[in-house]
């Protein structure tokens, strides 16, 4: 199947879900975005910051590229100026320096914490202690900035679906405590990215709004090695 066959095939089944697809085009050329782009797709994610830098450059400018990779601090200032959303805040220090290239850029950033949920020693994230501390913390509340819209979470690699439920769950439960106690009446804090793949499905049953389908849309990806 073509890559706007594979979209149409989702977006049909999220249509009515209120679920919102971001098409992972990570290690994928610029033709391939762009295909998927003239077959209806407005909204892709990237992990790579020279990557996506490259595609932004190269790429229709409508395009809405979420940064959904682990971040290094020296690098937002390469995607500052035109990223949408950065779905991977993992530390008070990031968010710092997202706040201070914001600010350069005259813009405000929005941004959703990854909160570690994975059985996994590789996975990147902060855990629920950290998430309420950075919340509470007088330098994020300083922060003119940065708009936090949401969470983000990575459920286990090839686990069994009642581990994969779970940890979903849990993440749906924290999130709605963190909107009770510290965005309650923030409207724009309602965004819960979980759900890949291979598990989409139960993210979407325990309450995800958005998921992030890559090779699924756009077939095995032909990996393109960065230097740092």
């Amino acid at each position: 199947m073509s890559i706007a066959d594979n979209l149409l095939k989702y977006k049909t089944e999220l249509e009515g879900e209120n679920v919102e697809l971001i098409a992972v085009s990570k290690f994928n050329d610029a033709a391939a975005v762009l295909e998927a782009y003239h077959a209806g797709q407005r909204i892709f994610g990237e992990n790579i910051v020279q990557e996506l830098v490259e595609k932004q450059e190269a790429l229709p400018k409508d395009i809405e590229w979420h940064l959904i990779g682990h971040l290094q601090t020296n690098k937002v200032k390469y995607i500052a100026p035109f990223i949408q959303l950065i779905q991977s805040v993992d530390s008070i220090k990031l968010l710092a320096e997202i706040n201070k290239q914001a600010a350069k850029n005259n813009r405000v950033i929005d941004c959703l914490l990854q909160v570690y949920i994975a059985d996994e020693d590789t996975k990147f994230g902060l855990d629920h202690a950290e998430t309420i501390e950075l919340l509470r913390s007088e330098e994020y509340l300083a922060m003119k900035n940065i708009r936090i819209t949401g969470l983000m979470g990575i459920a286990t690699n090839n686990a069994v679906e009642k581990q994969t439920k779970d940890e979903f769950q849990e993440l749906k439960v924290f999130f709605d405590g963190i909107k009770t106690s510290f965005f309650r009446k923030e409207d724009s804090f309602k965004e819960l990215s979980m759900g890949m793949s291979g598990d989409y499905k139960l993210a979407i049953e325990e309450g995800s709004t958005m998921v992030r389908i890559g090779s699924s849309i756009f077939g095995v990806r032909k990996i393109k090695h960065y230097k740092a």
